[in-house]
C-alpha cells in the first residue's frame, strides 16, 4: 500500500506540472503572472488527481486486466 500511495504522488506531481504548465502556456502565454496562475492550477489539479489515482486507478486496472486475459 505505501508503494501505492508513493507511486500515487509522484506520478500526481509529474502529470499534473506537465499538463497544468502545457494547457496554461498555450492558453495565456508567458505573461507576468504566469508563475502564480500555474502554482494554483497546478496545486488543484494535484489535490485533485490523487485520490482519482489511489480509487479509480484500481477499478481501471482491473478492467484493462480482464479485456487483456
Amino acid at each position: 500500500m505505501k508503494n501505492k500511495i508513493a507511486f500515487a504522488l509522484t506520478m500526481g506531481i509529474i502529470t499534473t506540472g506537465i499538463i497544468s504548465f502545457s494547457l496554461i502556456a498555450i492558453n495565456l502565454g508567458f505573461t507576468e503572472n504566469f508563475l502564480k496562475v500555474w502554482t494554483k492550477s497546478w496545486a488543484l489539479a494535484y489535490i485533485l488527481v490523487i485520490p482519482a489515482i489511489l480509487i479509480i486507478g484500481p477499478r481501471v486496472q482491473k478492467v484493462i486486466d480482464r479485456k487483456i486475459k
